[in-house]
């Protein structure tokens, strides 16, 4: 009899950390201007496309230990950080980033979710970049695919694709494409730690400097809790430069880095295309094992 009772703690222990072990659930609504997104019974982020807004973008983005956003929205001395979001200045003298719905915006045209209830939620969206009195330069076609396979990990995969409208010049700018504000409680400044794939911390080792990842880390009241992008090696202008700083943010940005010309120029009808992971997690770089993680998504 004992040693059926232990059997059958050891295999009820065991299904309880398969359990444990599964993927969770991922379910995507769209409400209004915003698609909402929860994993399992946890609300995890919303893809915020309302039409008073400078360009699409997701926040909050709730980490997997605290349920707080990993991300922050716009303050007063830095507006055009909005969370985890796309855009670029100076693209054919109009601003795709900075505040001022008159300079450029973004304009979703098609958002919806595709998958939901199941191991992923997928959401496509169709956005034109254009601004009054001018031709739209560019429309870009993103694919968002947000899972959770193990615990403590949230991810989202973006594959983003821009068409350009027109012949399309970008003149030198640290404001371009894939980006993300950080919580002021991860911040470098508040005691939080950025890092790149080479190992290099902060903004003074980190900035200007190519790496496949970035990732943003800080210890909160529940435990360690940070946000990482990937650079996929199929992307153009991989692996970018990195924009950084130590209050909180991250981009990797090539177009501040252009060449001698300083700037890039792409001519109509050129397809440019782009991927990009985030993974939201807990526990340090070493811990949430980043670097593993970038080597099978470079396998896919």
């Amino acid at each position: 009899m004992k040693h059926f009772l232990l059997f059958l703690s050891i295999a009820l222990s065991f299904a309880a950390g398969s359990a444990l072990a599964q993927p969770k659930i991922v379910n995507a609504v769209r409400i209004g201007n915003r698609i909402d997104v929860t994993i399992g019974d946890q609300f995890f982020t919303s893809y915020r496309f309302e039409e008073d807004e400078k360009y699409p973008f997701f926040f909050p983005v709730n980490g997997p230990k605290s349920g707080g956003s990993v991300t922050s929205m716009r303050n007063g001395t830095y507006p055009h950080h909005s969370s985890l979001f796309f855009g670029c200045d100076r693209v054919n003298d109009g601003n795709y980033w900075q505040e001022g719905l008159e300079r450029g915006r973004i304009v979703s045209i098609g958002a919806s979710v595709t998958q939901t209830g199941g191991e992923k939620a997928v959401i496509v969206d169709e956005c034109i970049w254009k601004r009054p009195d001018a031709d739209a330069p560019i429309k870009d076609k993103r694919t968002i695919t947000i899972s959770a396979p193990i615990p403590g990990l949230y991810i989202l995969d973006f594959d983003i694709e821009m068409e350009m409208l027109i012949d399309v010049t970008i003149q030198k700018t640290n404001h371009s494409l894939f980006s993300a504000r950080i919580a002021e409680d991860l911040t470098v400044r508040q005691g939080g730690t950025m890092v790149n794939s080479n190992g290099d911390k902060g903004e003074k080792e980190t900035f200007g400097t190519p790496s496949p990842w970035m990732d943003y880390y800080g210890v909160r009241k529940t435990g360690t809790e940070g946000i990482a992008i990937l650079q996929h090696p199929s992307s153009r202008w991989y692996p970018s430069r990195w924009f950084t700083r130590d209050y909180g943010f991250m981009s990797p940005t090539p177009m501040y880095w252009p060449g001698n010309d300083q700037e890039i120029h792409m001519n109509k009808g050129e397809i440019v295309k782009l991927r990009y992971r985030v993974l939201v997690h807990e526990g340090d770089t070493k811990q949430a094992g980043i670097a593993k993680l970038f080597d099978a998504y470079c396998k896919e």
